[in-house]
């Protein structure tokens, strides 16, 4: 995906416009008080809730699914966007009835609102086809409600779903400041990284991990793969070593029997492209206790990477030009087992070109007070790892499609 092949904001004027603007806001909750948690994705739209300033801006947005214990109103996040924003934002508890609508009509330019949580309609909540999406109510309604639809979610990027798909085949749409950054930024790992480029994929999506290995080293893109976390453990196991019952078991509960199998085609294919942790931690008597990796005890859970891979791993990460990092070494969450995840970020943190692909690795590299350190840290876990495999987001396709139809 090039950028050339969006729109983006740049390219239309927005000014006492009336944008429909879909933002990822999905943040962490107290399931107490309500509160929200951490405010870093509301800080990464700031620039392109700013750039509206002049226009009428109406807020699409989602808080969690229907199921989870977190899925509420988005009275909360509004209040909370007021204040970063420094003006009020209104705030309505429908999506596209009479009372969202006359809302949207009352507005001025330069004024804010927030409709109600996207997902509490049953359509947002369903995987469609772009042109099934464009015919849902929720499409058709909202798509009358504005001028342009602006995407700035880069988060939801890979979800096929109405508000994602559906509205830029009923309006001109583009895509927002961050999603621009983004895909730019991103893109720029294919298009010309500084060399030597590392990948280092870790944390418990192995099958996406396995899919993004693949391409990298498939496409020449990756000089080296490192690793780390389950993703090191399956790949130890395709290589034949014992990694213990507990991680074995965890593998297999995790359905990756297939992963496996397709680790040791990697490993036969590329096996000097292809680093694997040299020692690991486990968890013996209640502490950390370390072991060669062909020499890992039956009845304990190997819980990050050892001394010796670490002193491996950051040797090559020092020497990187590019590093993709995306997953933790362990369960970083006890201290004696973060270890491994905080050196080797500490390493990537050092290269010419650096990209956290969000989720845990990005909440790891905040509590280090690093991040300042990353050229980019990604605010799309699911839709960082899926782009690094090389498919095309759904959001992105439907913006192309846009730009095709509305001629921008």
């Amino acid at each position: 995906m090039r950028m050339h092949e969006i729109a983006t904001l740049r390219d239309v004027n927005v000014r006492g416009r009336t944008i429909l603007l879909r933002l990822d806001l999905n943040s962490p909750i107290d399931p107490a008080t309500r509160k929200i948690l951490d405010d870093k994705r509301f800080r990464e739209h700031l620039p392109t809730v700013q750039y509206l300033e002049e226009s009428r801006t109406v807020i699409l947005a989602h808080q969690s699914r229907p199921g989870k214990k977190d899925f509420t109103t988005l009275e909360e996040h509004a209040r909370y966007l007021e204040r970063l924003v420094h003006k009020p934002v209104a705030y309505v508890d429908d999506i596209f009835g009479r009372s969202a609508k006359e809302a949207v009509r009352a507005m001025k330019a330069g004024d804010l609102l927030m409709l109600e949580n996207i997902r509490f309609n049953a359509e947002e909540n369903l995987t469609l086809k772009p042109q099934d999406a464009a015919k849902t109510l929720l499409v058709r309604n909202l798509s009358t409600m504005a001028e342009i639809f602006v995407n700035d979610a880069f988060g939801t990027a890979h979800r096929s779903q109405p508000s994602m798909v559906g509205l830029p085949l009923v309006m001109r749409s583009v895509a927002g400041l961050l999603m621009e950054k983004e895909v730019f930024t991103l893109g720029r790992i294919f298009r010309d990284p500084p060399r030597p480029v590392v990948f280092v994929l870790g944390g418990t999506k192995a099958d996406d991990s396995i899919q993004v290995a693949k391409n990298v080293l498939e496409s020449g893109i990756a000089d080296r793969v490192l690793a780390i976390g389950v993703v090191g453990n399956l790949f130890l196991l395709a290589k034949g070593n014992e990694i213990g019952k507990p991680s074995t078991q965890l593998i297999q509960q995790l359905g990756y029997t297939e992963e496996v199998e397709k680790a040791k085609e990697l490993l036969a294919r590329y096996p000097d492209n292809i680093m694997l942790p040299a020692s690991v931690a486990v968890k013996e008597g209640g502490g950390r206790v370390e072991y060669i990796a062909d020499r890992i005890p039956a009845e304990v859970p190997v819980l990050d990477i050892g001394a010796e891979a670490i002193g491996e791993m950051t040797g090559v990460l020092k020497s990187a030009g590019t590093v993709v990092f995306n997953g933790p070494a362990g369960v970083f969450e006890e201290a004696p087992f973060a270890t491994g995840t905080h050196e080797l970020l500490k390493a990537a943190a050092k290269a010419e070109f650096s990209v956290i692909g969000g989720g845990h690795t990005a909440a790891v590299v905040e509590q280090l007070g690093i991040e300042r350190d990353f050229t980019h840290i990604s605010t799309g876990g699911g839709a960082c790892i899926e782009f690094l495999t090389g498919k095309k987001l759904p959001a992105l396709l439907a913006l192309e499609e846009s730009k095709r139809m509305f001629g921008l």
